[in-house]
């Protein structure tokens, strides 16, 4: 089966409009946003999407000129702004500044046309990461959990109010506590704080439920560029990693709507369950993925060669083992089968 690394996924709607976008049409673009409707998560994911990819292009702008009443055109235009922003301040361009106040306005005036939509707030919580001195106010608001530090608090309340357990709201939150911190070493203490925090208290099938293996994963990322085998693995199979991993497979994997699991999610939470020695239900996540990979962690949990080889190559070695594990388990039986579960 070769592997397919695409941003949407398999979500194939999605991809067919990343195709018509490609070569500048914007028409699947906008029937993609209308058929997908108030599902809050899947339009997040969808919009997050198009807008990295349309990013380049003027495609948005193009739409705008057409349809200047339109609110998903215009949602469009506050996602393109934010990745324009987030890109000019990676490449530490002039006009970075720019670039973040006018995405900042976009998003705060789009946000007063449909309150039920998080997806505004999304682009406002995602450009709480270039604030890393928190000079905004809304930025700096006192968390509601003593343990947690002060940041963009009430943006992340927007979303959840609208779009509950949202996960890119999540994640945003997790890199604005790196961007916030990124020279010293309590960052990822704060994160992994953070990824406890909201885990305990997700609901079943949220996948908020990950949230403590990527912060694990970028621990290790920081810590080192590498993992080394001889030691990592141990790690991901002892406590507390160990017990996050078999209730991410349980509370997220099992519970979740599968037309909802993203693939990054499922890459996570395969690699978590394969370096923890769990490999027949590393074998069922893998199932889940078909064809869909992604660079990451795999990208971050090899020693040697090109990234992106190295990458497939240790994906591909661990969903061999997870499913020569789950054959071995069924020949033995039932029983012993029943033993390479997880305990409830």
């Amino acid at each position: 089966m070769n592997l397919l690394y695409h941003p949407a996924g398999a979500d194939d709607a999605l991809r067919a409009a990343m195709t018509e976008l490609a070569v500048g049409r914007w028409m699947s673009m906008r029937g993609l946003l209308v058929e997908t409707g108030s599902n809050w998560p899947l339009r997040s994911f969808r919009t997050r999407v198009l807008g990295i990819m349309a990013a380049g292009s003027d495609v948005v702008e193009a739409w705008l000129a057409e349809e200047p009443d339109s609110y998903d055109a215009q949602v469009m235009q506050a996602r393109v702004s934010v990745e324009r922003a987030l890109r000019a301040r990676r490449q530490q361009h002039a006009s970075a500044g720019r670039l973040e106040q006018r995405a900042r306005v976009l998003a705060a005036s789009v946000s007063q046309h449909d309150w039920r939509d998080p997806v505004p707030w999304l682009c406002l919580l995602t450009l709480a990461q270039l604030d890393a001195g928190q000079v905004w106010r809304e930025h700096r608001v006192r968390a509601a959990e003593p343990m947690l530090p002060a940041g963009p608090w009430g943006l992340l309340c927007e979303v959840h109010r609208r779009d509950p357990f949202s996960r890119e709201a999540y994640h945003r939150m997790v890199q604005f506590l790196l961007a916030r911190r990124v020279a010293e070493a309590g960052a990822l203490a704060e994160v992994m704080d953070f990824s406890r925090w909201a885990a305990s208290w997700a609901a079943e099938g949220s996948p908020l439920l990950l949230l403590p293996l990527y912060s694990l994963a970028e621990q290790f990322r920081r810590r080192g560029g590498r993992w080394r085998p001889a030691t990592w693995r141990l790690q991901w199979a002892e406590e507390p990693t160990i017990g996050y991993t078999l209730r991410a497979y349980e509370g997220w994997f099992r519970k979740a709507d599968s037309g909802l699991r993203s693939v990054s999610d499922l890459n996570h939470l395969a690699c978590a369950l394969w370096a923890g020695h769990k490999l027949v239900q590393a074998a069922e996540v893998f199932d889940a993925m078909g064809p869909y990979a992604a660079w990451e962690p795999w990208a971050s949990v090899q020693d040697y060669g090109d990234q992106q080889d190295a990458a497939k190559a240790l994906f591909l070695r661990a969903r061999s083992e997870s499913y020569t594990a789950r054959s071995h388990a069924r020949h033995r039986g039932p029983v012993a089968g029943q033993q390479t579960r997880p305990s409830a």
